[in-house]
C-alpha cells in the first residue's frame, strides 16, 4: 500500500521555516540547566560520559516534553553535563537543530523521519522492519543515528469523535469518516493543527488515500491542545489526535480505526548525530532499559498527568524515573551519608 504525498511547495516552505526559526533567535542556544536534580538509581555513573556536555531537545508538545526530561534525567544520572533545550516548535525545526549541532539528542518517531525527513511513500507496517529501514536511511543520508527504540511506544496519528457524533453518524473507521464527508460535506468539520494540515503523512495524504476532500471552510486550525476539547464539545466533528494522549480517555473520545493502514508506525527512539553515538556508544546502554519500560499505556498516564491534572512535565518525568528506579532523589535515604 502506498502512502501518497503532496510535496513541492509545502515541503520547501517547511524547510525554509525550520531554518528561519533556528537562526532567528527562537530560543535555540546553548541550553539551560536541567530543571530538577536527580541522583543515580539503576542508571549508574558511566565513566565515559562523566562531564560530557550533551544538550537534549524536544518538540513542543506534552509527550515530547515528558520524554525530553526523561532523557535529561537519565543522562544526568549517568554523569553527563546535561543542557536543556526542550520545547522546539515543529518537527523540521527539531531535526534542523540536531543536524546543526544545536542539540545533541532527542526522542523521535520513525514514521516522522520516514515520511517527513526522507520523503518515503511506502508504509512498512512491521515495527522492526520500519525501524531498520529508517535507521539505515537516516544514517546514510543525514548522519543521524538511531538507538534504543521503544517498541512499546507507537504514538501514531488518529481521528477522534465524541460519543454523540459517533452514534449519530455511525462512525467506526476512517472510511466511515470519508464516506460522511463525501455524502454530507456540511457534517465534515475538522479540527487540525498546522503541522498535520500540511504534512505528507497528515491531512493531504489522508484525503488522497481515503478518497475525499474536506471543505476548507470546515477546517479549523488550532493548537494541538485545544483540539481535544473542541472535539469533545462538538465544535468540530473530527479532531486530529495522538493515540497516546491521556485526554482521549479523560474526555471519552472515540478513536476511529485507520482501516486502510494509512498512518505509518510512530515508535519512538533516541536520535543523535552519528559521530556522537560512535564516540559515546554507552548512550545506548543508558537508554535501552528506559525504552523497554515505556509503552503506550505508560505514556497515556504520563501525558494525562500533564494535560488533565495540570502537572509540570519535568515533575511527571522525574517521578516516573524515580518510580521505575532509574534515578533517586537527592534527599533519599540511600544518598545520605553518616
Amino acid at each position: 500500500m502506498k502512502l501518497r504525498t503532496r510535496r513541492g511547495a509545502i515541503k520547501l516552505a517547511s524547510l525554509a521555516m525550520a531554518g528561519a526559526l533556528v537562526t532567528s533567535g527562537c530560543g535555540l542556544s546553548s541550553g539551560s540547566a536541567i530543571p530538577l536534580q536527580v541522583e543515580p538509581g539503576s542508571i549508574r555513573p558511566v565513566p565515559e560520559l562523566e562531564g560530557v556536555t550533551l544538550t537534549v531537545g524536544s518538540k513542543a508538545f506534552t509527550e515530547q516534553l515528558v520524554l525530553g526530561y526523561i532523557a535529561e534525567f537519565a543522562l544526568d544520572a549517568a554523569g553527563a553535563n546535561v543542557r536543556d533545550l526542550t520545547n522546539i516548535v515543529g518537527s523540521s525545526s527539531a531535526r534542523h537543530a540536531l543536524k546543526s549541532d544545536q542539540i545533541d539528542l532527542l526522542w523521535e518517531y520513525i514514521g516522522t523521519s520516514w515520511v517527513s525527513y526522507n520523503g518515503q511513500t511506502e508504509v512498512i507496517p512491521d515495527a522492526e522492519r520500519a525501524y531498520q529501514a529508517v535507521k539505515k536511511m537516516d544514517l546514510e543520508r543525514h548522519d543521524v543515528a538511531w538507538t534504543a527504540l521503544a517498541y512499546g511506544v507507537d504514538n501514531t496519528y488518529a481521528f477522534a469523535v465524541n460519543q454523540e457524533n459517533a452514534e449519530k453518524y455511525g462512525l467506526e473507521t476512517v472510511s466511515d469518516m470519508a464516506e460522511l464527508v463525501r455524502e454530507n460535506p456540511e457534517a465534515g468539520s475538522f479540527c487540525l493543527d498546522t503541522e498535520f494540515a500540511n504534512r505528507n503523512d497528515g491531512m493531504p495524504g489522508v484525503e488522497q488515500e481515503y478518497g475525499f476532500k474536506a471543505d476548507p471552510s470546515k477546517i479549523r486550525i488550532l493548537m494541538e491542545g485545544p483540539i481535544y476539547q473542541a472535539t469533545a464539545n462538538g465544535t468540530c466533528v473530527f479532531g486530529e489526535v495522538f493515540t497516546t494522549d491521556g485526554r482521549i480517555k479523560a474526555l471519552d473520545l472515540k478513536v476511529l480505526e485507520d482501516d486502510r493502514q494509512f498512518f505509518p508506525r510512530y515508535n519512538a527512539g533516541i536520535n543523535t548525530r552519528a559521530e556522537i553515538l560512535e564516540r559515546y556508544p554507552q548512550i545506548t546502554e543508558v537508554f535501552e532499559p528506559v525504552s523497554a519500560a515505556l509503552n503506550n499505556e505508560e505514556l497515556k498516564e504520563l501525558n494525562a498527568e500533564v494535560d488533565v491534572e495540570g502537572r509540570d512535565p519535568a515533575d511527571v518525568a522525574r517521578d516516573w524515573m524515580v518510580e521505575k528506579g532509574f534515578v533517586t532523589l537527592p534527599d533519599s535515604p540511600q544518598n545520605q551519608s553518616g
